[in-house]
C-alpha cells in the first residue's frame, strides 16, 4: 500500500526549539557516515542510522542536505556508516565539528580502511558497513539515503556510545546488565519473592 503525501495542517505550530528538544528523549546510537574518495573525503557524525531491510541488506540515514558529505554521496553513489564504540569518543566529536576541522583533516587521529566502493572505514567500529546508495529521497531540509549494503567489518568491541539529552554515554552490556542486577535483585528479596 502507498501512502499519498499530503499537506498537514497543525492547529500549533511546533517549533524548532521545542521540536530539538522532545527529540532530545530519544537515546541514540553514535555513528560516523563516511563519504568520498581519495583524499576528496569527509564525513559527520549521526543518531540517524537505522535498518530498512534485512533481505536485501539496507540502512537508511538522514543527512541534512547542506552537510558537505550530502554532495559527495550523491555524486559517488555510496557511503560508509561507523557504528561507534564507547572509546571512540574522540572520532565523534571529531566528526561533529569540534575543533573546526572539516573535511579530510576529521580522519586524522584514527586509523581506517578503504572499502571496495572507496570509502573509508573507522578500524575498531562496533560495525563499519559499506553502502551503495540506491535512492535519495528529498524532504525538507534532509535526504533520506537508502543504502544496500554490500560489506561489513565488525570488532570483538561490546560497549557502544550512545547520545541522549546532549551528551554522549557508554553502553556496555556486561556491565550495565551487573548494575541493573545489583539494583533489582535486592528489591525482589525485600518483597519477598
Amino acid at each position: 500500500m502507498n501512502v499519498v503525501p499530503r499537506d498537514l495542517m497543525t492547529e500549533i505550530p511546533v517549533s524548532s526549539a521545542d521540536f530539538r528538544g522532545a527529540m532530545r528523549h530519544l537515546t541514540g546510537g553514535v555513528s560516523v557516515i563516511t563519504a568520498g574518495r581519495g583524499k576528496d573525503i569527509t564525513g559527520m557524525t549521526v543518531t540517524s542510522v537505522t535498518s530498512l531491510s534485512v533481505e536485501p541488506p539496507t540502512l537508511l540515514v538522514s543527512i541534512n542536505r547542506d552537510a558537505s558529505s550530502f554532495p559527495l554521496i550523491r555524486r559517488n553513489g555510496a557511503f560508509g556508516v561507523n557504528i561507534l564504540n564507547a572509546d571512540q569518543l574522540d572520532v565523534a566529536e571529531r566528526f561533529a565539528g569540534k575543533g573546526g576541522l572539516k573535511g579530510a583533516d576529521r580522519f586524522a587521529g584514527s586509523q581506517w580502511v578503504t572499502a571496495t566502493s572507496g570509502v573509508p572505514l573507522l578500524v575498531g567500529a562496533l560495525s563499519a558497513f559499506d553502502c551503495e546508495v540506491e535512492e535519495i529521497l528529498e524532504r525538507h531540509s534532509h535526504g533520506i539515503v537508502i543504502g544496500r549494503v554490500r560489506t561489513i567489518r565488525t570488532s570483538a568491541r561490546t560497549a557502544a556510545l550512545a547520545y541522549w539529552h546532549g551528551q554522549y554515554l557508554a553502553v556496555d552490556q556486561d556491565e550495565d546488565a551487573a548494575r541493573l542486577a545489583e539494583v533489582s535483585v535486592p528489591a525482589l528479596t525485600r518483597r519477598g519473592t
